[in-house]
């Protein structure tokens, strides 16, 4: 199983943030074909107390890596992502990660 991260900074208008983000750009997303499910996470600070420059960390979950890729490449994701940059651009970071068991294998 194979991950797409986007790490979210801080909104300087989280309201408006979060109205764009779960209103619309969450359920245009989950049309994504491939796409086996999605995990929000909203950051709440840091271990040792300090305010985190990270708002939300979402996490996308795909079967391998060629689902993915198809699904990167379908006209939903085009959707999604445009209108992701009409209102993250520049606030969001996103990277693939492979899924791994407590042994550091694949899962």
């Amino acid at each position: 199983m194979v991950k797409l991260v986007a790490m979210f900074k801080r909104p300087d208008d989280p309201h408006a943030f979060d109205q764009a983000y779960f209103g619309t750009h969450l359920p245009l997303n989950a049309k994504t074909p491939g796409l086996r499910r999605t995990e929000v996470t909203r950051v709440t600070g840091t271990p040792r107390g300090e305010e985190s420059p990270w708002y939300i960390v979402t996490e996308m979950y795909y079967d391998d890596e060629s689902a993915m890729q198809a699904a990167f490449a379908s006209p939903e994701a085009g959707e999604a992502a445009k209108n992701l940059m009409s209102f993250a651009k520049g606030l969001v970071t996103m990277y693939i990660a492979q899924v791994v068991d407590d042994g550091g294998k694949p899962a």
